[in-house]
């Protein structure tokens, strides 16, 4: 019996020892991660996601998991443009391990986050000292697209890939700031006051337009008013010499005058609220008519 005992003790014994070193010999990387290996403190291999095993009692060990998802760094720099004006910009850089340089990606960097940080700097102080502020704002989808080539170049050599570099805010000077709007605040009232004029200026000109396209219109009916009182009584000429009367042309036309005047002056009495001047009594009547005859004649001559 106590022959039996020993091999039992020994092979428990060896079972409570497999037991306790398959801990340190079986080992699982997570998806999207890697582990890299080494063996007696020299890198040996990098494990990709999975169920894996090593050399137990420490002559293969674990030595780092490094994460292949896409990272994100954020920094804030200060630095100042071509026109002396200083602007706080913030930055947010995504970057993630080169698949095919996970062992530079491990042994040349020690803080790769912080050493982007610093390249990032670097860059940004580099680029903007070149622009005036509005040209900041306005080019700094291009500062970053510039600053994320630079990055991009020295990082590569360390195993990292700058996939996307953002500026998320340009904030300059409080003064500075405050400066520009009230110049911008100054423009707009410029602006209102200078479309408000051209306004004045159009509804000026469109009144004095209107005006006179009235004068116009006006002394156009009365030309055509008095054609046809012309045509009329050159028309009543000829039917009165048709009939046979014993009269020259003067004679009718100052007939035909005499009775125009006439009617003339019982439109303006029919209005009831119009006031004229003109010379009364027959011989008033005649002058009137002389006068016309004399223009009449002095036209017919030209």
């Amino acid at each position: 019996m106590s022959v039996l005992i020993v091999p039992l003790t020994i092979l428990a014994v060896i079972l409570i020892i497999l037991i306790a070193s398959f801990s340190t010999l079986a080992y699982v990387v997570k998806q999207q991660t890697v582990a890299i290996i080494e063996r007696f403190g020299k890198y040996q291999a990098t494990a990709n996601a999975g169920f894996h095993l090593k050399l137990p009692w420490g002559i293969d060990r674990i030595a780092a998991r490094i994460q292949l998802r896409l990272l994100q760094t954020e920094m804030t720099v200060e630095t100042k443009t071509a026109d002396n004006v200083f602007v706080t910009m913030n930055i947010a850089t995504q970057y993630r391990v080169n698949e095919q340089s996970i062992k530079d990606a491990y042994y040349k960097l020690m803080n790769p986050g912080e050493q982007i940080k610093a390249y990032i700097e670097d860059a940004i102080r580099s680029a903007v000292p070149k622009l005036i502020l509005d040209d900041v704002f306005e080019k700094k989808d291009e500062i970053a697209l510039e600053v994320q080539k630079t990055v991009s170049e020295e990082m590569q050599t360390y195993g990292y890939i700058i996939v996307k570099t953002l500026i998320t805010k340009v904030e300059p000077d409080a003064e500075v700031k405050q400066s520009m709007n009230d110049i911008n605040a100054a423009q707009r009232k410029q602006d209102a006051a200078q479309m408000l004029a051209n306004a004045n200026k159009i509804q000026v000109v469109t009144a004095a337009e209107a005006e006179a396209e009235k004068d116009r219109l006006h002394g156009v009916g009365i030309a055509e008013q008095r054609k046809a009182i012309v045509d009329g009584l050159a028309q009543q000429i000829t039917e009165i010499k048709k009939i046979g009367v014993d009269l020259d042309e003067e004679q009718i036309m100052s007939i035909l005058l005499t009775n125009q005047y006439l009617d003339t002056l019982n439109q303006f009495a029919d209005r009831g609220n119009s006031t004229i001047f003109l010379p009364g009594g027959a011989q008033g009547a005649e002058d009137l008519r002389t006068q016309i005859m004399t223009a009449l004649t002095a036209a017919k001559q030209k």
